[in-house]
């Protein structure tokens, strides 16, 4: 933890995230609104001091919409990237102890999920299912765990031949407790970069969906559906598009100096 905070981006990073899961945690108290509160006189007001960041074209404050939209590209990007590590620990881990032909078997099968380019993957498989928050959450997990899964293989092709692992199969430690416990553990840095990056992604993921009306649906706000609500206004009302933008942009933005701070910390460049 003191290397973590001694370095400038990963601390950078981390404020960032802090602030914006504040955000989302006290959205219910940040404005006296609520997200799906119809207002028709009030359509596309600009900032000002009874609407922060201004209204929506159905008159909606848009802080209010912010702050819960927060919330959803937070939970998705979590929950999609936490499925995705779970499957790339568990096949790379395999892969990578047991060798020979699971190990073939399972990196051919990664390279035919890497032959479909993800965000087509993404697209055909949403379009297929009806589209709901649970449902972006797993096709998003489902269709990026192929790097960790190669990671994780790499890493632990090295350590099973450590000597602490042959010290434990020579006491008789089962295969499943020597992976649990002695290769996971040891092989996790390269994972955690991998997920920090990825939550990154995942974010930009579901809200490229919302915003071309296949991923979170209204009236459930999120950073993406509120992009493309901004493009019936887009001459009329700049704040529509900015302050959504720049909530993704700053939060993606968290994500990656978080992952670029640990990758200095957990693989040295020297």
């Amino acid at each position: 933890m003191k290397k973590l905070f001694k370095n400038k981006l990963a601390s950078a990073g981390l404020l960032i995230i802090f602030l914006i899961s504040l955000f989302a945690i006290f959205a219910p108290f940040i404005t006296a609104y609520q997200p799906n509160d119809i207002n028709i006189t009030d359509s596309l007001l600009a900032p000002s001091a009874a609407h922060w960041l201004g209204t929506d074209l159905l008159g909606r404050d848009l802080l209010c919409r912010m702050a819960y939209g927060a919330r959803i590209s937070l939970i998705v990007g979590l929950i999609a990237v936490s499925i995705s590590v779970l499957i790339g620990l568990l096949l790379g881990s395999i892969a990578g102890y047991y060798a020979g032909r699971i190990d073939a078997i399972i990196m051919r099968f990664v390279d035919i999920m890497l032959c479909f380019p993800s965000i087509f993957l993404i697209l055909a498989l949403v379009a297929l299912l009806e589209p709901s928050i649970l449902i972006i959450m797993a096709v998003i997990g489902l269709t990026s765990w192929m790097g960790i899964a190669r990671l994780v293989r790499a890493e632990i092709l090295s350590l099973k031949e450590r000597d602490y692992v042959l010290a434990a199969r020579a006491c008789g430690v089962s295969d499943f407790k020597i992976i649990i416990r002695h290769l996971i553990p040891n092989a996790i840095g390269p994972v955690l970069i991998s997920a920090t990056l990825g939550v990154a992604a995942a974010i930009l993921v579901e809200s490229s969906l919302s915003f071309l009306g296949i991923g979170v649906q209204p009236p459930t706000p999120s950073w993406g559906n509120i992009l493309m609500d901004a493009k019936a206004s887009l001459g009329l009302a700049w704040w529509m598009t900015f302050y959504p933008g720049l909530a993704i942009f700053i939060t993606v933005l968290g994500y990656n100096l978080l992952g670029e701070g640990l990758r200095d910390m957990l693989i040295p460049r020297k």
